[in-house]
C-alpha cells in the first residue's frame, strides 16, 4: 500500500477532511500551487510512509499552513512495526518546530476496501 492509499482511507475518517486540495501561491518569481494531502476547516495534514521520501513532511505542512491560515499536523504510517531513523528524524523536527505528529500503524487499514 502506498501513501495515496492511506490518504484516501483516513483523511475523511480520522479528520474530517478533503483529500488532495490544492491552492494556488505567489512567490517573487511567480505563481505556482500545492496539493495538501488532507485539509479540514481546522487542519492541513501531510501523511507520509515511514521512509525517506517523508523527510520533507515538515517542511510541507508548515508551508500548507502558511498558505492557508490553519493548524499543521503530520501523520506518519508505521509500516514496520519500529520506530525507526526516518519516524525518530520526522518526529524530532516535529517537536522542534512545534508540530503536532501522529503515528499510526499501518495494521490500522489492513484491507484495500477502505473501513475493510
Amino acid at each position: 500500500m502506498n501513501e495515496a492509499f492511506f490518504i484516501t482511507a483516513l483523511c475523511g475518517a480520522l479528520f474530517g477532511g478533503t483529500p488532495e486540495a490544492v491552492h494556488d501561491f505567489t512567490y517573487p518569481g511567480g505563481a505556482a500551487s500545492i496539493r495538501i494531502d488532507c485539509e479540514n476547516d481546522r487542519r492541513v495534514v501531510e501523511f507520509g510512509l515511514d521512509k525517506r521520501s517523508s523527510l520533507d513532511s515538515i517542511q510541507q505542512a508548515l508551508f500548507a499552513a502558511e498558505v492557508t491560515g490553519k493548524e499543521a499536523v503530520v501523520v506518519l504510517i508505521d509500516t514496520d512495526g519500529r520506530m525507526g531513523r526516518f519516524e525518530w528524524r520526522i518526529a524530532r523536527a516535529a517537536n522542534i518546530a512545534g508540530v503536532p505528529i501522529r503515528i499510526l500503524s499501518a495494521t490500522l487499514v489492513d484491507s484495500p476496501e477502505v473501513g475493510g
